[in-house]
């Protein structure tokens, strides 16, 4: 069972722990729509929206389009990096989250996992300068910082502790 819980929030925040392990609906990909959709259930939604290739490509970002409550949307489709998975998650409901004296905790539960996410704008055309697509620049950047740490080194790293003490 795979968990993902962050460290510690401070003091009045909200903790989250999130349980991976039933995701077992692969949707290949994901939508991130400029709108709020005040909607919380079943909707036949492609019946509805239908995006398709513009057979437009700006900046190496091919383009497509789609309607949104008579509204023209155009976006492009971005794979996750190596090594990441994007997971739809759901509240868990039924009994109580546990409160702690950081605050609230809240339980998450995967329902799907997807490996492409395709982001729309209202009036620009997608390109390579858009907000999500640099958001993944960050991904390589924390890559490149961190350095894994081997057991040996954090017995070290204890010992030296213990010597100043």
């Amino acid at each position: 069972m795979e968990h993902a819980t962050p460290p510690a929030a401070a003091a009045g925040g909200v903790t989250a722990t999130v349980d991976l392990s039933p995701a077992a609906t692969d949707l290949g990909g994901a939508h991130h729509l400029p709108c709020g959709i005040k909607q919380n259930g079943g909707a036949p939604v492609s019946d509805y929206f239908k995006p398709r290739s513009t057979g437009v490509e700006v900046e190496g970002v091919r383009v497509e389009e789609a309607f949104f409550r008579g509204r023209k949307l155009q976006g492009a489709t971005l794979a996750l990096p190596d090594g990441y998975r994007g997971y739809v998650l759901e509240k868990k409901s039924g009994g109580k989250d546990k409160q702690n004296s950081d605050g609230e905790v809240s339980n998450f539960v995967a329902r799907a996992e997807f490996q492409n996410i395709t982001y729309w704008n209202h009036d620009t055309t997608p390109s390579a300068e858009d907000s999500l697509p640099r958001c993944f620049h960050w991904l390589t950047v924390a890559n490149a910082m961190h350095k894994p740490v081997t057991s040996e080194e954090l017995a070290n790293m204890s010992a030296m502790q213990n010597q100043d003490n």
